[in-house]
């Protein structure tokens, strides 16, 4: 484990980061130390050859509750909050790192989701969750908007009128659900949870992530573009695959009848 960040624990095994929020008393609330410390994390994932998919969970008995309200207590506070500032400076630029990463995300979801918490294991690659998870869209609740990418992301997912029924109510989603809905990639038994989530982790680590990193690119990308555009993109990144280590290594393992091994690059 990294001692670096008490509140984001890390491990490197087997090329797979394993990156654990750890603030349980507070449901793995975000405080400025948390988002700090995870943000080094998904840095240190973008620059590390050795790290080759991310695994992302919680600690204790939820996933994250989002914001930690108590650093926003406004019985405290002199004036009215800039929560606008708090977004740009953490949340955006979280999100923006895990879309941006060229390699795959996966998110392990133990407990609640709520708030920003929610929107961040959404906008991960996989999303596994455990039978007894929770999604909850709570901003309604105090008056404030989904963020995180929570108003782009459901849409995407699940489609406008779901969407905005689950911002306006914060009606809970069960992790069966929302697999049903297509929110996430599949529910599984608490129990199964956490062994599931590594193996499917290490198996994506031991794959041709060069060329992972790059579907996850035009799939992140279609969603916006028009279907010439997006011919145009799977013409330009195949040219990339194409020239990889990787995609030699893939059919030269294909002829020769063996295992590939895959570096990556």
């Amino acid at each position: 484990m990294n001692p670096a960040h008490d509140c984001v624990l890390s491990r490197l095994e087997q090329g797979v980061l394993h990156l654990t929020l750890n603030r349980p008393d507070k449901l793995n609330s975000f405080n400025t130390e948390m988002h700090v410390a995870l943000r080094a994390e998904f840095e240190r994932a973008s620059q590390d050859p050795e790290v080759r998919a991310v695994l992302l969970t919680g600690a204790g008995r939820g996933f994250c509750a989002g914001q930690d309200l108590g650093d926003r207590d406004p019985r405290k506070a002199e004036a009215a909050p800039d929560l606008g500032q708090t977004i740009e400076q953490f949340y955006n630029p979280l999100i923006r790192q895990i879309r941006a990463l060229e390699k795959p995300v996966i998110c392990a979801v133990n407990g609640v989701a709520a708030g920003a918490g929610a929107n961040i294991a959404l906008v991960c690659d996989i999303v596994l969750a455990a039978r007894s998870a929770k999604f909850i869209q709570a901003f309604s609740k105090i008056g404030l908007v989904p963020d995180s990418g929570g108003t782009w992301s459901l849409p995407n997912l699940i489609g406008e009128a779901r969407a905005k029924a689950l911002a306006l109510t914060a009606a809970p989603v069960d992790a069966t659900t929302a697999a049903e809905w297509g929110m996430i990639w599949q529910a599984v038994e608490d129990v199964e949870l956490q062994d599931t989530a590594t193996k499917l982790a290490r198996q994506l680590a031991q794959g041709p992530t060069f060329g992972l990193g790059l579907i996850k690119q035009a799939i992140q990308a279609a969603s916006e573009n028009s279907l010439d555009q997006q011919l145009d993109l799977e013409r330009d990144l195949q040219r990339r695959a194409g020239r990889s280590h990787d995609y030699a290594e893939g059919v030269t393992a294909f002829l020769e009848k063996r295992a590939p091994e895959f570096k990556g690059k």
